[in-house]
């Protein structure tokens, strides 16, 4: 047995903090990875309070922590603790990955590539088409952002209207395209679903351990929308079981996970992880294999 398949001193830490974070799979696909390529890292997941994130990046900084994922509800606020934000992530508003180097902590944004080449790899394209977007938050800015450049209308619904509004505001500013912030009242849902070519679930609702939720009634889909929701635990949501009973397109969030956490991985260690090891490990995890 070598140095690097012990945990001793000389390990190097990766983490994931969010609140909550019992739902998170990146433990169970980065230590396959790394254990795949006999590094001496591990990671790990860290519930933090809202109330204390300035704490966690002090911590980030005394612990020498290599690398951080940012999860709900941190992806905006953690902004404010950084020393280098990617223009890409700054355009955003939105951080889901951190690199420590020697205290100096940088800001990525893996969330919004990775979301575009789901779909891109699901076989879809966004050109031209009309986007429902349920949420407001770090994913959604992601998503919005980097599909904005060639959807024909957004239409951003939120449980908070003011935090939708002010989305959609952002995006008129830096994209020449039709962009509305709404409440996702039920009204609205029935309205703008109609018109929709695309609907993505950027909310928790639907996430282990109410696995029961949906973010929209099931009557409100039509078998022409592409569903994409970006929660992955479970594999398959309500949503997703909604809409194939439909007849809709759907994708789920697991590959958008990967693909983010792929992204991070690489510019943490400079090792391209197995993507494919990634994903199965996940699956196998939940039981689904």
């Amino acid at each position: 047995m070598s140095e690097k398949d012990i945990i001793s001193s000389h390990t190097k830490v990766l983490c994931v903090i969010g609140y909550p974070i019992e739902h998170s799979m990146s433990p169970i696909m980065h230590n396959a990875v790394i254990r795949e390529l006999k590094l001496n890292y591990i990671y790990l997941a860290f519930k933090v309070s809202p109330n204390n994130l300035n704490l966690a990046v002090k911590g980030f900084r005394a612990f020498n922590i290599k690398g951080i994922n940012v999860t709900l509800p941190f992806k905006q606020k953690i902004m404010n603790y950084l020393d280098d934000i990617d223009p890409i992530a700054q355009k955003i508003g939105a951080v889901n990955a951190i690199k420590n180097d020697n205290g100096n902590l940088s800001g990525r944004n893996t969330d919004a590539e990775a979301a575009k080449n789901a779909l891109i790899n699901a076989g879809y394209t966004t050109s031209g088409k009309n986007l429902l977007i349920l949420g407001a938050g770090g994913a959604a800015r992601a998503l919005t952002y980097i599909l904005a450049e060639d959807i024909n209308k957004i239409i951003i619904a939120n449980r908070t209207e003011k935090r939708a509004i002010k989305l959609a505001k952002e995006l008129k500013k830096n994209f020449s395209i039709k962009v509305e912030g709404k409440r996702n009242s039920i009204s609205v849902l029935k309205e703008e679903s109609k018109k929709a070519d695309i609907l993505i679930n950027t909310t928790p609702l639907g996430m282990y351990p109410s696995v029961e939720k949906s973010p929209i009634p099931a009557e409100f889909l039509h078998k022409d929308l592409i569903v994409y929701d970006i929660v992955y635990n479970p594999l398959e949501t309500k949503l997703m079981k909604d809409a194939t009973k439909i007849g809709c397109n759907t994708i789920g969030g697991l590959d958008m996970l990967v693909n983010q956490g792929a992204l991070a991985f690489e510019w943490w260690t400079n090792k391209k992880p197995n993507i494919d090891l990634m994903k199965n490990k996940i699956i196998e995890f939940l039981g689904m294999k």
